[in-house]
């Protein structure tokens, strides 16, 4: 009981790149780089769709939605790595470790029921036209985001309690450069097997099935395209679809491969950059995709430039 309490309330250590030194020194660059274009790019995609009427609509809605949690998302990871990335202190508080892991863990499981919920409204729009207004009406769209942060809180809740309760017998070394729970149930000292059951079932949840759903929208989609007879209309709906189905691709591929074998023998690095891609890179790239890809954006973005340059 002693051993227990020890490390329960005992630093942990981030071990993280630490055996390259060197790498360390690049990656603090390239991660420090990407984050200060999150915090730009994402901001500025909120504060256009807020201050412009025309993206007043159910899609920028939720793309303001899915930038403020990347914004929140990469906030609760990166200035703890980047000070373990700095110097050779590589700890993180047990209050840290413990309000880190809910944190990612919720906003991540929420940004997977969000991008759900945006195919779900690509559908609707390419599909449905003459309907959308009806059926993505605000108040639906509200009730919609209002699910996938509680899908988020909720599952967060289940697997990061029953992680936090497990036995640790005075492990603290981590080997990530933050506190998961696939790294965070190897520290454990006693049979994981059901812990392992329980995030596999929680991964077919929040992960397998929104990519089934998003699969089966998309099919849709692309039949619905492929009957477009106008160049423009057709044009349009690849560019919209296209950069939600880029975002899903990079967000999900990496995570499904950490979550559905959190056990599996990857190398430390190979699974640390996993991570490392989406954590930092993926919400970075998430507001250029839908900037460079998005004449909507851009053409709002252009409008507000010209406006400040009036005043």
């Amino acid at each position: 009981m002693e051993q227990n309490n020890e490390t329960s309330w005992g630093d942990f250590i981030l071990l993280g790149f630490s055996d390259q030194p060197r790498l360390e020194v690049i990656l603090f660059i390239v991660v420090l780089t990407s984050y200060l274009l999150t915090l730009v790019g994402n901001t500025a995609i909120i504060l256009v769709s807020y201050l412009d009427s025309k993206l007043h609509t159910p899609m920028y809605f939720f793309l303001t939605n899915l930038s403020f949690l990347d914004l929140c998302f990469t906030t609760s990871i990166v200035p703890q790595l980047l000070w373990n990335l700095k110097g050779p202190a590589k700890t993180i508080t047990s209050t840290g470790c413990v309000i880190q892991l809910y944190v990612s863990l919720s906003l991540g499981s929420t940004e997977c029921v969000l991008l759900t919920i945006m195919a779900f409204d690509r559908y609707v729009a390419v599909c449905r036209p003459l309907s959308y207004t009806t059926i993505m009406h605000p108040s639906f769209c509200k009730a919609l985001a209002g699910i996938a942060w509680l899908s988020g809180v909720g599952n967060t809740l289940i697997q990061g309690t029953i992680t936090l309760r497990l036995p640790r017998c005075g492990h603290r070394h981590l080997h990530h450069f933050l506190c998961e729970v696939p790294a965070m149930i190897k520290l454990a000292c006693v049979d994981i097997h059901a812990n392992e059951v329980q995030l596999f079932v929680g991964t077919l949840v929040l992960l397998l099935l929104p990519m089934v759903l998003i699969s089966i929208s998309y099919g849709f989609i692309a039949q619905a395209v492929i009957r477009i007879k106008s160049s423009q209309a057709w044009r349009k709906a690849l560019g919209t679809c296209g950069s939600h189905l880029l975002v899903v691709s990079l967000f999900f591929g990496t995570s499904s491969v950490i979550y559905i074998q959190p056990n599996k023998s990857y190398g430390h690095n190979q699974g640390m950059f996993l991570t490392l891609f989406y954590t930092v890179v993926t919400p970075t790239l998430n507001p250029l995709i839908y900037t460079l890809r998005n004449k909507d954006v851009k053409g709002a973005l252009m409008r507000l430039l010209r406006r400040e340059q009036k005043f």
